[in-house]
């Protein structure tokens, strides 16, 4: 398999970080708004959490054990675990904080990591460590996504636009990221590998790229989820049932 650079790599760690680090201050600021007295203390079960994780998921890479010619496939598990705990965190009381308390604008901006991303993911294609079907030069048009966070993000702090493109935006996003999962999975050594053409999908099971779906697709999920929730009331009306809400969702 192809070797990435030191700068690629350091991209893509520095990227990764950047994206755990904006969950926090997310964390944080939606703590405040919606029950300052647990701010510090949840941004805190938070970082501990997400650092367990990445630490977690890179051993775990480090040591083999991530492997797709297994019965069952290693790899393909912990895919489903991320995706659990991607609608498990989405569902749970810091989804609803989070949706309830965030502006919407930072809910659809939060995706912008996925246009650099997604730069990351087509040079790791160019030097053959990824195939081209998950780059935008094969059938992942998830750059289309994080290009157009920034801009619906911006007139949506500026007023110029209302909820309803946020909720269009969020919609053709997350298609977006369902698509370049089908195609992920199908790129795989797997049975039901569609895409034969090399390399096949492994690099994710090597460190530090098991951190694209372990923290990158997670952060991505999440962040639809948590939108999802806020578009349709839910955040707010489940945080404000519990009675520590004051006052109305930020806008």
């Amino acid at each position: 398999m192809a070797e990435a650079s030191p700068l690629l790599v350091a991209a893509f760690v520095g990227l990764t970080f950047t994206v755990v680090g904006a969950f926090l201050v997310g964390v944080r600021a939606a703590a405040r708004a919606t029950e300052p007295g647990t701010a510090g203390r949840l941004t805190a079960r938070a970082a501990l959490g997400a650092g367990a994780w990445m630490a977690l998921t890179l051993a775990l890479a480090a040591s083999g054990r991530l492997r797709f010619d297994t019965m069952p496939p290693t790899a393909l598990l912990m895919v489903v675990v991320i995706l659990g705990i991607a609608i498990g965190l989405g569902r749970s009381g810091l989804g609803a904080r989070l949706s309830a308390g965030l502006p919407l604008a930072a809910l659809v901006g939060f995706h912008a990591f996925r246009l650099p991303l997604e730069l990351i993911m087509h040079r790791a294609y160019e030097i053959g460590l990824m195939p081209e079907q998950m780059s935008y030069s094969g059938l992942n048009f998830d750059i289309v996504t994080g290009a157009s966070a920034i801009v619906v993000a911006a007139l949506l702090a500026a007023g110029k636009v209302s909820a309803t493109w946020a909720k269009v935006w969020n919609v053709v996003g997350f298609g977006l990221l369902l698509n370049i999962l089908t195609v992920a999975m199908l790129s795989t050594p797997t049975p039901f590998r569609v895409f034969m053409n090399e390399p096949a999908n492994v690099w994710i099971t090597r460190p530090p790229w098991v951190w694209l779906p372990a923290v990158m697709v997670l952060a991505a999920m999440l962040g639809h989820i948590v939108l999802f929730r806020r578009l349709h009331g839910a955040g707010t009306h489940t945080v404000a049932a519990t009675g520590k809400v004051a006052g109305a969702a930020v806008r």
